[in-house]
């Protein structure tokens, strides 16, 4: 953790600090628009768990619609096109995960709501990949959830490096530009799939939609989390009903699954790699046991806090 010198926090803070997040602000601002209005083309690393693995990106906004494309350099090959959030073809181990990764469009940030939940402050500035960057600081008001520290393009905000942090300052997760070139927009050609992206037919794919089993719902919910989709799907293999809660405060985010174990002997998780966590318990309903899965890049004491308040409507009353 930065340590900040007393004296300059007794003298300075009372004075400094409003402007200070009234600035941090106006850059999350900034970048909320920027990935929405900006093109850009790069070379970025990626490090969890010890773990690195580096990756070019092209993105390019044109005529309201937004075209992206990732590949990974090094490792195993992947790479995933996306237009407007949703995933158009993936190759390499993503293509097995997908069916467990839903797409979601871009979430707007909304800095005003996040001071509630998070302290927003600038702390400095750096230089990353070339340019020039001010430092902007999310700093949780509260044990639930972890922090941030942005390193923000001075002249299109656009995140040049991002760290997040648990509660004792810990490193969980790191991104980092080492090239970063805002012009020319990428061409065509730089977006154009590789021959190995398998198109994703969404439509196929996506397992039905039915009846949610269990009116579900948690007891306890930590400050600023809201419910933003909830559904139920059968699951083509198992032939069960998979219920899914989503949740996010604004900036973090976490799901909950439920699934009947159909009188199988499951065991029960307790997991973390980097920042993000998997806890599931076993629930009992009149309708037979259920798994309850909690994932999401949330601390793990409050991933186990979440699994052991969901409730439904025919959850077995305790001996």
């Amino acid at each position: 953790m930065r340590a900040i010198p007393l004296l300059t926090l007794l003298l300075s803070g009372c004075f400094a600090l409003s402007a200070h997040a009234d600035e941090a602000q106006d850059w999350l601002t900034r970048l909320g628009r920027a990935e929405q209005q900006q093109s850009f083309a790069g070379t970025f690393v990626y490090e969890r768990n010890g773990s690195f693995s580096t990756h070019d990106i092209w993105h390019r906004v044109q005529d309201g619609q937004v075209r992206e494309r990732l590949l990974r350099l090094d490792g195993s090959a992947q790479e995933v096109v996306r237009v407007d959030g949703r995933t158009q073809c993936v190759s390499g181990t993503l293509v097995a995960g997908l069916g467990n990764s839903p797409d979601a469009p871009s979430r707007a940030l909304d800095p005003q709501k996040l001071t509630q939940y998070y302290a927003l402050s600038v702390i400095g500035k750096s230089r990353v990949a070339g340019r020039n960057a001010v430092i902007v600081s999310i700093t949780p008001r509260d044990q639930y959830r972890y922090g941030f520290e942005l390193h923000l393009d001075r002249e299109t905000a656009l995140p040049l490096k991002s760290l997040l942090l648990n509660d004792q300052g810990q490193l969980l997760e790191r991104f980092q530009f080492t090239r970063l070139s805002t012009s020319p927009a990428p061409s065509d050609r730089d977006l154009q799939p590789s021959s190995e992206c398998t198109p994703v037919a969404v439509s196929k794919s996506k397992a039905p939609e039915v009846p949610a089993t269990h009116a579900w719902h948690l007891d306890w919910l930590p400050p600023g989390f809201q419910l933003t989709s909830s559904s139920a799907r059968r699951d083509t293999q198992t032939k069960s009903t998979v219920d899914s809660l989503m949740y996010n405060d604004g900036l973090a985010r976490f799901s909950v699954f439920l699934e009947s174990t159909d009188g199988a002997s499951v065991s029960e998780i307790r997991t973390q790699l980097g920042p993000t966590v998997a806890v599931s318990r076993r629930l009992n309903t009149v309708d037979g046991e259920v798994m309850v899965t909690v994932v999401g890049e949330i601390p793990i004491g409050t991933a186990e806090r979440i699994a052991l308040s969901v409730r439904g409507e025919k959850t077995a009353a305790k001996p």
